[in-house]
């Protein structure tokens, strides 16, 4: 089972309230698939899912986030380790129908950590996936709160910013199977 498909399936993050519930929640303009929340840590969620084929269950650390402003406008943020533990990335979703050239911003704590470029999109949604090396991991850890901007179209003059809560997510790394 490739990163792509698991990334997918634990998305599930909005609309999770009970630990260990079944969800399969419905964001604005992110279609979201089935997975089980095992715990919550602050602001993020664990969703696991054993994919069709993997011999073991895989685990990811997940936010959901609308704008302020636009509430049509929704994010999903997924944390994982790779199957043989040699990567951690981050996957970025955002709703069809965004301007794809110019990639997201990520800004940490208003300072800005730099700027990633979509790889792919699907029916739910369009991906940019982040290699999350040890400075990055480092900057999430000792952050209050993280914005992922982007624009819905060449012309627009200002980004989307959608915020994200770090509360949790140093203990819920270090949960990540």
């Amino acid at each position: 089972m490739g990163f792509n498909s698991f990334a997918r399936v634990v998305l599930a993050a909005a609309a999770i309230a009970v630990s260990g519930s079944q969800v399969n929640a419905q964001t604005p303009g992110v279609e979201l698939q089935k997975g089980t929340n095992r715990s919550d840590y602050g602001a993020w969620s664990m969703i696991c899912e054993t994919p069709a084929g993997a011999a073991a269950e895989q685990c990811a650390l997940t936010q959901f986030a609308i704008a302020d402003d636009r509430p049509e406008m929704g994010i999903a943020i997924s944390v994982l380790k790779t199957a043989d533990r040699q990567k951690r990335l981050m996957r970025i979703l955002v709703p069809l129908g965004v301007w794809l050239y110019d990639g997201v911003d990520l800004y940490v704590d208003g300072t800005s950590i730099g700027r990633t470029y979509f790889t792919r999109c699907y029916v739910e949604g369009c991906n940019a996936d982040v290699v999350i090396e040890d400075e990055l991991l480092k900057i999430l850890r000792a952050g209050k709160d993280a914005v992922f901007a982007f624009k819905e179209s060449p012309d627009q003059e200002n980004r989307i910013g959608i915020p994200i809560d770090l509360s949790g997510f140093g203990s819920g790394y270090d949960a990540l199977p």
